[in-house]
């Protein structure tokens, strides 16, 4: 087995030398590639590890909470309903 080069490159590592490396690798890693690099963007993400990590919520719902939503569901049955577009408009976003 011959030995690895140690990474003891003091260019920064930039986009562009990312993807030239990801262009160079052999049609079989890329599942690879593409399975550690999403690894790496999402172990970053503090909000999706939160969330990620967050207990299964297991308070049953309460007979309030289910009359809400059955009212929400007539609203959208009987059309009574703003879209997204008209709430920005209205806030002017």
């Amino acid at each position: 087995m011959a030995a690895t080069k140690p990474l003891t490159n003091t260019k920064p590592i930039t986009r562009t030398a990312l993807r030239k490396l990801i262009d160079q690798l052999p049609e079989s890693e890329l599942v690879a590639a593409h399975r550690y690099l999403r690894y790496l963007r999402d172990e970053g993400d503090p909000v999706l590890q939160a969330l990620l990590n967050a207990p299964i919520d297991d308070e049953p719902e309460t007979e309030e909470e289910r009359r809400a939503v059955e009212e929400a569901k007539e609203d959208i049955r009987a059309g009574r309903v703003v879209s997204l577009e008209e709430i920005k408009k209205e806030f002017g976003l």
